[in-house]
């Protein structure tokens, strides 16, 4: 009988987190289960970037639409997106293509094993989707406010004058639109794929190619 193909996605939001928990956990899952794990994917960025700034999520986008995959094995739900429109789209392009989502902290899976829609998960998986976006614009909104309050104290916030931010980081933040920059797409085209304003990209290709 043929193995159950798999695919896992881990996600950390900053380069000082570490996903090999999050990978342990699911390969582990995936093999008290007899499942056959196909392929890993893993990525250090925030869950609020956008489907198009995330390398690894493309890549598994990419990988899913020409391979066979029975289920993709996540850790919980925000690692996939913090942003609910983003989450949703994903959860329905997987059930376009057959593909089940297994969250393991929740125990939750979008799809049935005859084949249809798990409408338990449907409506758990969108209540946390929405819940996952309020907290991160929670978080964003107390984060405005402990600034404007710091600068209401007379704190400046921002760089200290004279610092650079190094060329490497650069590089880590704006991978996705370097790459297409050396693939020959016009800073337009960049820009509508990333979200990402034509002067930024032409900022940082200046920095980056000095």
């Amino acid at each position: 009988m043929e193995k159950t193909k798999v695919v896992i996605y881990a996600r950390v939001s900053t380069s000082s987190q570490d996903y090999e928990r999050q990978l342990h956990d699911l390969r582990a899952y995936a093999s008290q289960h007899g499942f056959e794990v196909v392929k890993e994917f893993s990525e250090k960025i925030s869950g609020a970037k956008q489907v198009a700034e995330r390398q690894a999520m493309t890549e598994l986008l990419d990988y899913t639409s020409s391979h066979k995959v029975d289920k993709i094995l996540i850790y919980e739900c925000s690692r996939l997106s913090r942003r609910a429109v983003d989450f949703l789209q994903l959860v329905e392009t997987f059930t376009e293509q057959g593909i089940s989502l297994y969250i393991l902290q929740n125990g939750l899976e979008t799809m049935l094993p005859n084949g249809e829609v798990n409408p338990i998960a449907t409506l758990v998986l969108g209540i946390l989707a929405q819940f996952n976006a309020m907290e991160r614009n929670l978080i964003r909104s107390r984060m405005q406010s402990g600034y404007s309050n710091y600068r209401a104290n007379g704190g400046k916030v921002g760089r200290k004058d004279g610092y650079n931010k190094p060329i490497e980081a650069y590089k880590e933040e704006y991978a996705e639109e370097l790459r297409l920059l050396k693939r020959g797409y016009s800073l337009r085209n960049i820009s509508k794929i990333t979200g990402t304003s034509v002067t930024t990209i032409r900022k940082v290709a200046a920095i980056v190619n000095k």
